[in-house]
């Protein structure tokens, strides 16, 4: 996890870099409303035998308003670090992953022809006949979805 900069300078440059990962102060007090609601509660007993603390997201709904109305560089800071390590906490299961083995370059066939019951499925298909009117190989179809101006009534 990243401390915090000391130099009041670095920890502007710091914020700025990284404010993408702050998300709208309504979206944390939604995930904690989500988190902290009975079938949450219940869901979270059921799948980790315990209820999980949810005042990591009531904190940053905090620190995000603070953030939003009066630009408080130390609120930000919190909610990034909090963010990344988050992220980083969603990751591990992936990085951690050792049943799969991961590539280093694409197979040899990626761009091979498709079998050919996939290519005659296509040839009929609403993306086939758009590709062709594209390209002008066919005739445009009118737009039976466009607004029309004669009205039955």
């Amino acid at each position: 996890m990243t401390k915090k900069p000391e130099d009041p300078n670095s920890s502007s440059k710091y914020v700025a870099a990284n404010e993408w990962m702050i998300r709208p102060s309504n979206e944390y007090d939604s995930e904690y409303r989500e988190c902290s609601n009975w079938k949450s509660r219940l869901n979270q007993y059921f799948i980790f035998g315990t209820s999980i603390d949810c005042s990591n997201w009531k904190r940053n709904h905090i620190n995000a308003v603070k953030w939003e109305d009066s630009r408080d560089e130390k609120a930000a800071i919190e909610v990034i670090n909090n963010e990344k390590a988050r992220r980083k906490e969603r990751l591990m299961s992936q990085i951690n992953n050792d049943v799969w083995e991961k590539r280093t370059s694409p197979p040899e066939n990626w761009n091979a022809p498709l079998p050919e019951y996939i290519t005659d499925g296509y040839k009929n298909s609403f993306l086939s006949i758009k590709a062709m009117e594209w390209r002008g190989e066919i005739p445009k179809t009118p737009n039976i979805f466009a607004p029309s101006l004669c009205t039955i009534l």
